[in-house]
């Protein structure tokens, strides 16, 4: 890996497009400096000035501040990095990025090819991780591999391209499964910035901090928050997903670094049990004979049941075809062609008309198809835009169904209820058109009554 100084980062910048941050400017190693030497500041209750810098590290003030400034391609040594960042009063986190930018860029951990043998090995581990959602990311975090649990807690992991980045700041669907996005989006942000103190020269990560922050509010922490953070190891956090009704459930992220990937991640996530679900799992255990795979059967107990056979998944599913897979949604099971376009190429939805759940099939790259069962409505709440295509009314139309209460009658109540929710959003909506019209008339004034949709 190509070493890059200040001034380098300087002319690499000047070729970056317009809308993409400058990670010279914001997270060069003189921005970082600066930054730091005002939290330390903050911390001692009086200004930390560059004389004392510059003193920790046996340099002049002058030479100190071209460094704060990037006037200087000259790096500071092991014993000069940790006397300042005892004199910063830096964290882990930020002594490792200190060292980093001070190495010219990242030791060489990058990873060998992917071949067959690890992959498949790779694969295994991953497995074996069940019922624990797992899955396998790059530097960049493209998620290389996942299993059973990753796919149906979060179907996105299938979809093609998939980026854990991409997906937690920018998309509609994180920021509704996450308790205090903000939070996490700080936390992702800074993480961003770590990785550029090891790897400013990648196109891809520069590339990929540019796609994120044509978010404004992720674009507003990039502006605000200097921070940097290696990992979330550890961390523990609320999450309510569609695959639990919503219901709120706490994991804990626990990263792993393979040997043989050393720039990979191998991220495990375990759940916390309150005594009272744990009773209720163990007692559903003994007291009822196991559902349909996936599937949680109706009734009051459906989420405890559908987190009981979560437990009980022992690998994930692949099959030789996409014919096998669509097997699965059991007889009748209706295609979604649609759809499955609407996702991505590589991609085969299946009704089931029996568990009214989506058998999803993703083409891996040993040419067998990875199977998740997920609910109708995870699917419907990843594809809004299909109900205003013709071609996937059909589609739509069943999925919409399957979302419903089996039962006629339970349906019906739910549709009126549906209705009328949405009647009032748009009553809402249209007293805010008429207020915004009422400002600018040259805005368009028209209007559809509420009686016509």
């Amino acid at each position: 890996m190509a070493n890059s100084t200040p001034h380098d980062d300087s002319r690499q910048h000047e070729k970056t497009s317009p809308g993409t941050p400058r990670p010279g400017q914001v997270m060069g190693l003189g921005g970082l400096l600066r930054a730091w030497r005002t939290t330390a500041s903050a911390r001692l209750g009086r200004p930390l000035t560059q004389q004392e810098a510059a003193e920790a590290i046996g340099r002049s003030e002058r030479w100190y501040r071209n460094l704060e400034n990037g006037a200087t391609a000259k790096w500071l040594d092991r014993k000069q990095c940790e006397a300042l960042a005892d004199t910063l009063q830096l964290g882990r986190d930020e002594r490792h990025a200190l060292l980093l930018h001070n190495n010219g860029g990242s030791l060489d951990v990058r990873s060998r090819e992917l071949d067959a043998r690890l992959r498949t090995a790779l694969g295994l581990l991953i497995d074996k991780q069940m019922p624990s959602p797992t899955y396998l990311c790059d530097s960049n975090w493209n998620i290389l591999g996942y299993n059973q649990a990753m796919a149906e807690w979060w179907p996105w992991v299938m979809e093609p391209g998939a980026n854990l980045m991409r997906w937690t700041l920018t998309s509609a669907e994180a920021r509704r499964q996450f308790h205090d996005w903000g939070r996490h989006a700080v936390a992702y942000v800074r993480m961003l910035r770590f990785a550029l103190a090891g790897r400013g020269d990648s196109a891809e990560l520069v590339q990929l901090i540019g796609d994120v922050c044509k978010d404004p509010e992720v674009r507003h922490i990039w502006e605000t928050c200097n921070d940097v953070l290696e990992n979330r190891d550890g961390h523990a956090y609320r999450l309510s997903l569609p695959a639990f009704d919503w219901e709120p459930v706490e994991v804990v992220s626990h990263i792993l670094y393979p040997a043989s990937l050393p720039d990979c991640r191998l991220v495990v996530m375990t759940w916390v049990q309150d005594d009272d679900e744990r009773d209720l799992l163990e007692s559903t255990a003994t007291a009822e004979s196991p559902a349909p795979k996936g599937k949680a059967s109706a009734g009051s107990g459906a989420t405890a049941r559908r987190r009981l056979l979560t437990h009980k998944l022992t690998g994930r599913l692949v099959v030789s075809t996409e014919e096998e897979a669509a097997a699965l949604a059991g007889d009748g099971g209706r295609a979604l062609p649609v759809l499955s376009r609407m996702i991505g190429p590589n991609c085969r939805l299946t009704l089931s008309p029996r568990t009214q759940t989506v058998i999803w099939a993703t083409l891996e790259d040993d040419g067998r198809w990875g199977v998740a069962e997920v609910d109708a409505y995870t699917v419907a709440v990843r594809l809004p835009q299909a109900s205003a295509l013709p071609e996937a009314h059909p589609e739509v139309k069943a999925l919409s169904r399957a979302v419903l209460p089996l039962e006629p009658a339970d349906a019906v109540d739910r549709i009126q209820a549906l209705v009328s929710q949405l009647k009032a959003r748009v009553d809402l909506l249209e007293e805010i058109h008429r207020d915004l019209w009422e400002t600018d008339r040259t805005l368009p004034r028209a209007w559809h009554p509420v009686d016509e949709i």
